[in-house]
């Protein structure tokens, strides 16, 4: 066993589920096979993704995932949503994005009764700023992602505490479109954690050879996997959005947008060494970096 595989534990801090099944989903025998399929495919720890709903829906959600994250089957519960942008969707369903709102924030953690560990938000929403300081100020990661967002909206969100950037060059501005962008503030002018979703597709090479040639220090690895991870080709759904996975690669139907993966943590590392990265820096991407921030 080599030095990196004896002190490895695999930290994946942004998962929807896996093996034909999603988190949210109702039946818990499900929501177990899940988890268990992203624990036999490389990742030790594992938090729980939701996508936007309805706040109701959501709650529902949150409460069922309550016992896995008691029981330390996961390590916690991440909202992706509904706190983005509309024009940076992705697979989130527009209509139900909204703004922030501290009341609205206050009752999910409520919900999650200390068991949710991270939000993702779009800083450019209004109340946005003070959301993310708040969550910061309660022990929340603070993500910052899905967001039209210019330079100094994320040079806001950072001084304001935002901790993670959720899949880094998705759901943003490519590195390619400017001096002066979300993506080259969050890259160049910050010390901030960027989650990289290291299949091939999601970010493109050159991409790839700049964030490790910048900020090597920095990057988590995440897989983003929906439930399609670990099955075959076909129509999938994620919330109330449909897709197809053709060739491991998951789209929407309706314009062809990516949509989460069918990643595991297993082959991210196996993709890292085949870009010839060190031991140190895979070690510092698929455990030490989110360890050290889920604390």
């Amino acid at each position: 066993m080599s030095g990196l595989e004896s002190r490895s534990q695999n930290v994946d801090l942004h998962c929807h589920g896996g093996a034909g099944y999603y988190f949210s989903d109702p039946n818990p025998d499900n929501v177990k096979t899940a988890i268990e399929f992203h624990k036999s495919h490389g990742t030790s720890t594992l938090v729980a993704s939701l996508v936007t709903e309805e706040i109701s829906v959501l709650k529902e959600q949150i409460q069922r995932l309550l016992p896995f994250s008691q029981e330390k089957s996961i390590a916690g519960i991440h909202l992706e949503g509904p706190y983005l942008a509309r024009a940076r969707c992705g697979a989130h369903e527009p209509s139900l994005l909204k703004a922030p709102k501290l009341d609205e924030i206050k009752s999910l953690l409520d919900t999650g009764q200390g068991h949710i560990s991270m939000i993702t938000i779009a800083p450019e929403l209004e109340g946005a700023i003070e959301a993310i300081s708040y969550l910061r100020s309660q022990g929340v990661i603070a993500a910052i992602g899905h967001s039209a967002g210019n330079y100094d909206d994320a040079i806001r969100a950072i001084d304001a505490g935002a901790q993670l950037v959720t899949h880094f060059s998705n759901g943003m501005s490519k590195l390619a479109d400017g001096d002066k962008t979300f993506a080259t503030a969050l890259l160049y002018e910050s010390d901030i954690l960027l989650e990289l979703i290291l299949d091939g597709h999601h970010v493109s090479d050159n991409d790839v050879h700049a964030i490790f040639c910048h900020a090597s220090d920095r990057v988590v690895f995440v897989t983003d996997a929906m439930a399609a991870a670990g099955q075959p080709d076909g129509e999938y759904r994620i919330g109330n959005l449909d897709v197809n996975v053709k060739d491991g690669v998951a789209r929407l139907k309706k314009n062809g947008s990516l949509a989460g993966s069918t990643l595991t943590m297993d082959l991210a590392i196996t993709n890292a060494r085949a870009l010839g990265l060190s031991d140190e820096v895979i070690y510092a991407s698929s455990s030490k970096n989110a360890r050290d921030l889920l604390g």
